[in-house]
């Protein structure tokens, strides 16, 4: 049948009489052996240049169960016939439709014409495709049957459910799709910049340091007393609200304004406590190197923060790549879910659930498990920005998918690899200028 399609040659059943094919239909419906072997065909123009107005075919025989009505009926309308029909009889006004069935909008207009429906206006979309990312849902089952996510809210779908749960705001994905020409592959960097410009305005800032990497610091000059300041929860947007800071002499630090005096290693290499001084005046603006602190005491909150990858480690996918086993196991990222441990501020007992924040020096997170008890941690899901990688990235994979923080000494390293860059940068530069400057003959000579 495919084949006459293609090759617009008559079907032999097409020179049928009405009662011949009334008994075909009747058989159909019993689903009897001689009706599973019919289809019914609308009989259209087998020579006309858009091969889907070539006699397409309108019911198919199924003699599996259906899911809802058991085995009453064994034929049913194809996708084709059943969509202009259902949406004339519905009242839509507006067809939503993907660029992919542009060749069939003929066919849809067709069909409502020769059965008296009323005529439904097409609006054509490009369909939307993500880099590392399947969007067919067919696709994106066999993420939760391999059990590689936890349903259709997982925050690694593509789902507005999941993206929404990470903590994507809905306008930024109207806005996304409206600034779109050419949806052919996108990337998820410009969405979540978006994003970003929105939550950054108005989400409360709050503090936390990562439990591995946290160091007691002892102030030589800190307050004898502890005692707290009231200050806003975002500096710029008065909506936030206000928090409490607790200010001590011992302090757990990641980042802040402090020159260190004394350095104590355990045996293995790693500091301990560090004793110092306050630096107040420093600049948060001029200051390469900067530690974020909390108070020494027992009103800290748990903390796990989440980060999550891609599922696929395929830019780009076929349409039938994920249907086999073997394939899926061969492209599907083992490793898309990171914790961290961390502690934050006092404050945080009162985030609500969905609530955005973003901790200082480590971005954005929106709260999927607020505060329960003091033995439960707050859950929350890292939120991309776009634009960086985020500081709970800077860790070193091994073999087996493990994770260890950045220990001081690879921090240095980094920092020593940078610098090198940058005076190759700036020698090849001066290198350029001097051959410009002694002229092309030079230079040959």
């Amino acid at each position: 049948m495919k084949e006459e399609r293609r090759n617009g040659i008559e079907s032999k059943c097409s020179s049928n009489s009405v009662d011949d094919n009334i008994k075909l239909w009747k058989e159909m419906i019993a689903g009897s052996e001689k009706g599973l072997m019919c289809c019914l065909k609308g009989k259209l123009d087998m020579q006309d240049p858009n091969k889907s107005l070539r006699d397409p075919v309108y019911y198919r025989c199924n003699a599996m169960p259906h899911h809802r009505i058991g085995s009453k009926y064994k034929l049913y309308p194809t996708y084709d016939f059943a969509c202009p029909f259902v949406d004339s009889v519905e009242g839509i006004t507006h067809a939503l439709r993907s660029s992919e069935y542009h060749d069939r909008n003929a066919q849809y207009h067709r069909i409502q014409g020769d059965v008296g429906l009323r005529k439904v206006n097409i609006y054509e979309f490009s369909r939307l495709n993500m880099v590392y990312t399947p969007l067919s849902k067919r696709q994106l089952r066999k993420f939760i049957q391999h059990g590689k996510v936890n349903g259709w809210d997982d925050p690694r779908f593509p789902t507005v459910q999941g993206i929404v749960r990470r903590g994507l705001k809905i306008e930024a994905l109207v806005q996304f799709i409206l600034e779109q020409k050419n949806l052919n592959l996108m990337e998820w960097d410009k969405l979540w910049t978006i994003n970003k410009k929105i939550i950054n305005a108005v989400c409360p800032r709050h503090t936390a340091v990562i439990a591995e990497r946290r160091v007691l610091v002892t102030l030589l000059d800190g307050p004898e007393k502890p005692f707290v300041c009231i200050i806003p929860r975002h500096k710029k947007y008065e909506g936030a609200g206000k928090k409490c800071t607790t200010y001590t002499k011992r302090i757990w630090i990641d980042h802040g304004n402090v020159i260190i005096k004394t350095i104590e290693k355990d045996e293995a290499g790693n500091v301990t406590h560090l004793t110092g001084v306050l630096h107040l005046e420093g600049s948060v603006k001029t200051t390469k190197l900067k530690l974020t602190w909390l108070p020494e005491h027992d009103e800290l909150i748990k903390l796990s923060l989440l980060e999550f990858d891609y599922l696929i480690t395929k830019k780009k996918l076929e349409k039938h790549e994920l249907e086999k086993d073997e394939e899926f196991h061969k492209v599907a990222n083992p490793c898309t879910r990171k914790e961290t441990l961390a502690l934050g501020d006092s404050n945080m007992r009162n985030l609500k659930h969905g609530e955005i924040i973003q901790l200082e020096r480590k971005g954005y997170f929106r709260c999927d498990v607020k505060y329960l008890r003091p033995s439960k941690p707050v859950v929350l899901f890292a939120i991309p920005d776009g634009r960086q990688q985020s500081v709970l990235s800077m860790v070193i994979a091994d073999c087996k998918c493990g994770c260890r923080a950045m220990t001081a000494e690879d921090v240095l390293y980094f920092e020593l690899v940078k610098f090198v860059c940058v005076v190759i940068i700036l020698a090849c530069g001066a290198l350029l200028w001097y051959w410009r400057r002694i002229g092309e003959d030079s230079l040959l000579i």
